[in-house]
């Protein structure tokens, strides 16, 4: 006679889901705080799939309505924090990538630099754009306070592209294409 199967090992995935059923549950009026948390504490300890069936096996199916109402009501919740933050971001300065034949342009705060930012966070020779077969390509030229893109600090030669956040210091661009006339 053979022995039964070890029971299935609990992944990250099955504890999320375990979680996600427990707070929905919460929420509906179905546990109480106390019972929520220590219920977490055990779906975050478990070893197999049974001891995480076992946290849900005494909640009440839920009605196929319920889901779906709740379900839309958290997306719609979620949309509106996406767009109260995208207003909430700063509108940012537009810096236009020069579409002359110029294969290099200095940026910095001292005078003989191509785009001049008068701010005491940008070096006097900040960073460069150079532009290759590609296109545009930032370096930072060991400035101080760093050159970021997409908020990521620059370590090396960067690719810019349109619609990039391009950072000299703590001055911000929006990264546009230059409209030849």
């Amino acid at each position: 006679m053979s022995s039964p199967p070890p029971p299935s090992r609990a992944s990250d995935g099955d504890r999320d889901r375990a979680i996600n059923e427990l707070r929905d549950r919460a929420v509906e009026g179905r546990l109480s705080h106390d019972t929520f948390l220590g219920r977490v504490d055990m779906a975050l300890r478990a070893r197999s799939q049974g001891e995480l069936d076992d946290l849900i096996a005494d909640l009440p199916p839920r009605g196929r309505f319920r889901r779906v109402v709740t379900e839309i009501v958290s997306s719609a919740s979620d949309f509106t924090k996406r767009v109260e933050s995208a207003w909430r971001r700063p509108r940012l300065p537009r810096l236009a990538l020069p579409g002359d034949s110029r294969t290099r342009y200095v940026v910095g705060r001292g005078s003989a630099c191509d785009l001049v930012l008068a701010d005491l966070t940008v070096s006097r020779v900040h960073a460069e754009l150079r532009r290759d077969e590609d296109g545009w390509i930032v370096v930072d030229l060991g400035s101080l306070n760093g050159t970021r893109l997409n908020d990521w600090r620059l370590v090396g030669p960067a690719k810019v592209r349109p619609g990039d956040v391009l950072s000299f210091g703590d001055c911000m661009f929006l990264v546009i294409t230059a409209q030849l006339i």
